[in-house]
């Protein structure tokens, strides 16, 4: 297995400030591939999460970041990542999901870059190649009402966590929450990604106001905010490419944040991801 490898051209992490930089420009490929992907074939996407902040906070990444993210609805979603079959570049990046890669259990999808690794901590025993990633989001409808927006909430948080088990079984420290993964992570992949496939179905037969990301937590644990933020964009300036980005950026980020998302945290709060061993590009 590829994870399972430890050839000498790996460094073990966390990433010094040099080699960050490298990741993030990395990423900016990719972050190009997906933007002139979605511009051929009219495919409306938004950058999300720290990549939409760092755009409007930064014009690019926030320094200390590691990764990149991109939301699209659903259908958008769908069609991006049928059209990465033929139309993404495959002498340098490739797609995953839990359609495409064996062991994948993430929910969402990943476009990553050839010739590179990068590996979050826990996670070298997974049965996939790890190069540098960016992610992509695929968003879905959270019904209206206030019991059956919980109630959506807890069976999201239900199929999270039996994902997540496969990592959690090994890393959790608590060892009751352990031993709770090692039983749910006995419930077979397949199950899981059939069941989650047909929740996302059934959550996208009517336009609901708003919408989230299925297998991700949403900051007041109902929706990562209304449909029209996602449907509705513009392009802003990220580094040295012109990303789309939501109208509503202002708002979605007051979302995500709150109020004082201009602000930058204080130095103890800059946080990137724990990364146990990665690889740059030659």
């Amino acid at each position: 297995m590829e994870n399972d490898k430890q050839p000498d051209k790996k460094k073990k992490g966390p990433l010094s400030r040099e080699d960050l930089r490298a990741v993030q420009l990395v990423q900016l490929e990719m972050l190009e591939e997906v933007d002139r992907i979605c511009r051929l074939h009219h495919i409306n996407y938004t950058m999300i999460g720290g990549t939409m902040l760092g755009a409007i906070r930064h014009k690019g990444y926030i320094p200390w970041d590691d990764d990149a993210d991109i939301g699209l609805l659903r259908k958008e979603y769908e069609k991006f990542r049928k059209i990465c079959e033929t139309e993404l570049d495959h002498d340098r990046f490739y797609f995953q999901d839990m359609r495409t890669t064996p062991g994948y259990r993430w929910g969402y999808g990943k476009i990553r870059r050839k010739n590179t690794y990068f590996l979050r901590e826990g996670q070298s025993h997974m049965p996939y190649e790890s190069g540098i990633f960016i992610d992509i989001f695929p968003f879905d409808n959270v019904p209206d009402g206030k019991f059956a927006a919980k109630l959506h909430n807890l069976h999201c948080k239900i199929i999270r966590k039996i994902l997540w088990s496969e990592v959690g079984k090994l890393t959790e420290k608590n060892l009751i929450l352990r031993w709770i993964y090692k039983l749910i992570n006995k419930i077979p992949l397949n199950y899981v990604a059939n069941h989650l496939e047909h929740f996302s179905e059934s959550t996208n037969r009517r336009n609901y106001d708003r919408v989230r990301v299925i297998t991700f937590p949403s900051p007041d644990e109902i929706s990562e905010g209304r449909r029209e933020w996602y449907e509705k964009t513009t392009i802003y300036k990220f580094e040295n490419l012109n990303l789309s980005g939501m109208n509503s950026a202002a708002i979605y980020l007051k979302h995500k944040y709150g109020d004082d998302y201009l602000s930058i945290p204080p130095e103890s709060k800059r946080k990137s991801h724990p990364v146990s061993y990665y690889k740059l590009l030659d």
